[in-house]
């Protein structure tokens, strides 16, 4: 069953861009989807040929609709459903988070890496104390 319009929640989950539908309508609760630039709620209808455009952090993705469905499809078929239409410059931003690890990552938090954790140890070195003495 083909239609004009779909339900923008329904047809991110049948283009498998989310996981699941209740994913992609927080996206949208969320104000991470947009459609020509506007914000939109999860039931709000779709049309081919508008341009939904996805914040997935730190990238924003950008597809142009060519089917409207609202029933999932199998991997082979998504190039028939939208086309990406995503920035380059897009690529290059996912390409240097990759590259340097934790981009969003305040210092100091999460697990230590092994250069904070040799500085820990160097820091609280028994011979530093004095412990060294004891012993003897």
């Amino acid at each position: 069953m083909e239609n004009n319009e779909a339900r923008i929640d329904k047809w991110l989950w049948a283009a498998r861009i989310f996981k699941t539908r209740s994913i992609a309508a927080d996206a949208c609760k969320n104000g991470r989807v947009t459609i020509n630039g506007v914000g939109v709620k999860p039931s709000r209808p779709l049309k081919v040929g508008e341009i939904v455009d996805v914040r997935k952090p730190p990238v924003t993705y950008s597809f142009r609709v060519l089917k409207c469905i609202e029933n999932r499809v199998g991997a082979k078929l998504v190039p028939e459903v939208y086309e990406n239409v995503t920035d380059p410059r897009q690529y290059e931003i996912l390409e240097m988070s990759r590259i340097s690890g934790f981009i969003d990552r305040a210092r100091g938090t999460g697990r230590p890496t092994k250069k904070d954790r040799r500085q820990m140890d160097a820091f609280v070195d028994p011979v530093m104390f004095g412990f060294d003495d004891e012993e003897e």
